[in-house]
């Protein structure tokens, strides 16, 4: 229906209560939605309230969508961005220090051997770490762009950011995330 927007054609359908629609919404959308949450905001359980939030706005939003302007993608990634700081500005004693990335799934790649899984698993919690003691703006631009993989322009957008404001940030956030690293004796392969 529209090429700009591959969601735009599920909204109207969404909006009439096709349970089949909210399906496929939630199987396309969901597991970004949690990897956003598990990133920013470093608990599943909160990460999981943040993506039914996310859906139940999408469903009470869907009549009112109107196709020409922002992604709908980009609004979710919105919502879902403005949900986790919110939880993050409601904790009383959080710092970015206090992580733990115990409850993010485990995706292992099969082809290791057990030693190697280790490694690569006490890597990914020193990275996990890492990312977590960065400013909040740094960590936002660098899971938007690795980890659920949008262009700087949408990127930009969804932080309400020029693309150069970004790539500024994007810049300090590698160089903080090179220096963390590099303490903790994880180097560039």
């Amino acid at each position: 229906m529209n090429e700009l927007d591959p969601d735009a054609e599920l909204l109207p359908r969404i909006a009439r209560g096709d349970q089949s629609a909210i399906r496929e919404m939630v199987a396309k959308k969901l597991s970004r939605l949690l990897a956003l949450g598990m990133r920013m905001l470093n608990d599943r359980g909160e990460a999981e309230d943040v993506a039914q939030e996310t859906f139940l706005r999408v469903w009470k939003q869907a009549e009112n969508w109107q196709s020409g302007g922002a992604k709908f993608d980009t609004w979710l990634h919105k919502v879902a961005l403005n949900l986790c700081y919110d939880r993050l500005r409601s904790r009383k004693d959080y710092t970015d220090k206090d992580y733990s990335d115990e409850d993010a799934p485990e995706l292992i790649d099969p082809a290791l051997i057990p030693e190697q899984r280790l490694d690569k698993s006490q890597q990914g919690d020193v990275i996990s770490a890492a990312l977590a003691i960065l400013p909040n703006r740094q960590r936002e631009a660098l899971v938007l762009q690795y980890y659920q993989e949008l262009s700087n322009i949408e990127a930009a957008d969804l932080m309400g950011v020029s693309v150069d404001a970004l790539e500024s940030l994007l810049s300090r956030a590698r160089r903080n995330m090179r220096a963390l690293l590099a303490e903790q004796g994880v180097h560039k392969a």
